[in-house]
């Protein structure tokens, strides 16, 4: 049995608020179980030196976690006066896995920053940050097309990510802190709603994999991911 009760390939429950934050285009709330992510997305009419002039836009992100996410207190990292790299890895993540699912040339030059700040975790934070800034970009990019800022549509299809690994021998999917911390295997993995694949991050935390066992753990992800994309789907409907 999983800690959490759970079936092997059973989610926990996923809620998606949007609009909770008043002055960012496009914001949404994303609980995955006790794991909760406050999202938005922020447009800005530029983009990085090394875009200027091309015609074509950029979707950045950042992440953080607040000092009470977790079970003790955290320091900021800006009493510290620079980012861990856990965090500068993650908003690489977000970032790159956003863009995977924006056609940039329509887009325009313009900028794009997802912020997703992480209020309590209990696992899979990095996930439900790419899952619910892609809702928050979604409704900033509906803002665009709205006041007719964009000829076409630039997001090509949703953007989603879920945490599988092996736990006690079991593939599971969606690993909560206490699965997580005990897994022999663990993976991320992101996908666009259309079912291309975007990146997977896997590695042996106390026992090796076989190709077999990853092929399970990609299936378990990709029934995750379809129902994510239909969260998503709702949320921004």
């Amino acid at each position: 049995m999983r800690p959490s009760g759970r079936n092997l390939s059973e989610m926990r429950p996923v809620s998606i608020e949007t609009g909770v934050m008043r002055h960012a285009e496009g914001s949404c709330l994303i609980k995955v179980g006790h794991t909760h992510v406050l999202c938005s997305a922020s447009l800005e009419e530029r983009v990085p030196p090394f875009i200027k002039g091309s015609g074509q836009g950029w979707v950045t992100a950042e992440y953080g976690m607040l000092p009470r996410s977790t079970s003790s207190r955290m320091r900021r990292e800006a009493t510290s006066g620079k980012q861990g790299g856990r965090t500068v890895e993650i908003q690489r993540l977000i970032g790159r896995s956003l863009r995977a699912g924006v056609d940039r040339q329509a887009l325009g030059e313009r900028q794009i920053t997802v912020d997703c700040d992480v209020l309590q975790a209990d696992g899979g934070t990095r996930c439900a940050a790419i899952t619910g800034g892609w809702v928050a970009l979604r409704l900033a990019v509906n803002k665009l097309m709205k006041a007719g800022d964009v000829k076409t549509d630039p997001l090509i299809s949703e953007v989603a990510a879920v945490s599988c690994g092996i736990y006690a021998g079991q593939p599971l999917l969606d690993l909560d802190y206490p699965e997580d911390s005990e897994a022999g295997v663990d993976g991320n993995f992101i996908l666009r709603g259309d079912g291309q694949l975007i990146e997977i991050q896997m590695s042996a935390e106390g026992a090796t994999f076989s190709r077999a066992q990853m092929a399970e753990l990609m299936d378990l992800a990709e029934t995750g991911v379809s129902q994510l994309v239909e969260a998503q789907r709702k949320a921004v409907a």
